[in-house]
């Protein structure tokens, strides 16, 4: 019986590196899979933060999942990075998959947006999935205490509003860009996320 797993976490949890490595030692055991992803840092491909990296198909909002994992018949697997992108529509052909094709689907993405609330292809993934699994890898916030969520900081500031997707950087660059806002994201704890707060 074909299975559907959703593996969340924090940013910096590991999601894209597990992705990886499932896709690596799925397919080096003969099997025939995909490697799925959207909105990656580095585009049509799935990257970790850890350096490595490989080739994915890109998933736009258009993309049948079901349809494309009938082209590529006969097939063993799906490994879908960046789940919380997917439209709920997707995560319902996801689900479609599993139950008529008969293939595992591995889905990885976050629990939460920078307001700390429940992406659509996330909440959609909770509801479908056989199997929940919360990545083990345990990012922290500055503080020390457990990071559960992933705040935007724009301009140095912790901000509530906002677009869902703004690509942004994990990073703090120390200088102030030529043009625009400067967007990072932050793994705070919920206390410090709830104050607003990014330590010294």
């Amino acid at each position: 019986m074909a299975t559907l797993r959703f593996n969340f976490g924090t940013m910096g949890s590991g999601k894209s590196t597990l992705a990886l490595q499932i896709h690596h030692n799925l397919s080096s055991r003969q099997l025939y899979g995909l490697l799925l992803t959207t909105l990656d840092r580095e585009g049509r491909q799935v990257t970790s933060r850890l350096g490595v990296a490989a080739p994915a198909v890109e998933v736009t909002p258009e993309l049948d999942l079901y349809h494309l994992t009938a082209e590529h018949w006969p097939i063993h697997y799906l490994v879908c990075d960046e789940v919380q992108f997917y439209t709920p529509e997707q995560c319902d052909q996801l689900a479609r998959v599993v139950d008529g094709l008969e293939v595992d689907v591995y889905a990885f993405g976050l629990l939460t947006d920078f307001r700390g609330k429940l992406f659509d292809g996330t909440q959609r993934m909770l509801e479908l999935a056989d199997v929940h699994t919360p990545l083990q890898v345990e990012a922290r916030c500055w503080c020390g205490a457990l990071a559960t969520h992933n705040a935007r900081v724009v301009n140095g500031e912790v901000v509530y509003e906002g677009e869902t997707v703004v690509v942004g950087d994990t990073n703090p660059s120390g200088t102030q860009p030529l043009f625009g806002d400067e967007v990072r994201y932050e793994l705070l704890c919920r206390n410090h996320f709830l104050a607003g707060e990014l330590g010294g």
